[in-house]
């Protein structure tokens, strides 16, 4: 997904910014933030553009997109920021704290997904108007209205860390290599994740 995204949009460097809890999975207990941090080294040492933030680990707390981009902002004033973020987030962009605020404070590059279809009426008018659909193949034009909103299908791939998580609980065995960089398979059978 980063390379495609890096590739498509031109962009500089891509960040990873694994978060210490996520704040709309409370109940859920993550996988530690070390591990988490540590896989997404593993998966992406190869690639000089891609860089893991530990801007949100460092606070250790729950943290809420808003603030991170804020932060973001003062680090970066003279960047364009694009925020990443799957279509299953975008569904539930209203459950976000501040979402339309989110929205508006920087670019979103939303990357489509089979199983998710992209809706737009359940943002507002102002969010809509921000809107740049590049299904079907459209080059995006990033001098367009800032910040925007850019809809891409230009990364067709159906993974979901959940089916992955699944996978290893049920079978003790993570046989989804195909979708998982083969350190990453190695680290999380070395320390049982998942299970």
């Amino acid at each position: 997904m980063a390379q495609a995204v890096l590739n498509n949009f031109t962009i500089d460097e891509f960040y990873f910014l694994p978060a210490f809890h996520a704040p709309h999975k409370p109940d859920m207990k993550p996988t530690s933030a070390f591990h988490r941090y540590a896989m997404l080294c593993l998966a992406t040492a190869a690639d000089e553009k891609v860089v893991i933030s530990t801007t949100e680990l460092e606070h250790g707390k729950i943290r809420y997109s808003f603030d991170t981009l804020e932060e973001l902002r003062r680090s970066f004033p003279d960047d364009r920021i694009f925020f990443v973020m799957g279509a299953d987030s975008w569904t539930d962009i209203r459950t976000w704290h501040r979402w339309e605020e989110v929205l508006l404070m920087t670019d979103h590059i939303v990357i489509s997904r089979p199983g998710y279809e992209i809706e737009f009426g359940h943002v507002t008018d102002v969010v809509r108007a921000r809107i740049v659909d590049l299904r079907g193949g459209a080059a995006p034009k990033l001098l367009e209205k800032s910040p925007s909103i850019f809809i891409t299908d230009a990364v067709n791939m159906n993974v979901s860390a959940t089916e992955i998580r699944n996978d290893i609980l049920e079978d003790d065995v993570l046989d989804r290599t195909d979708n998982v960089p083969p350190e990453v398979a190695k680290y999380i059978e070395k320390y049982e994740l998942y299970r």
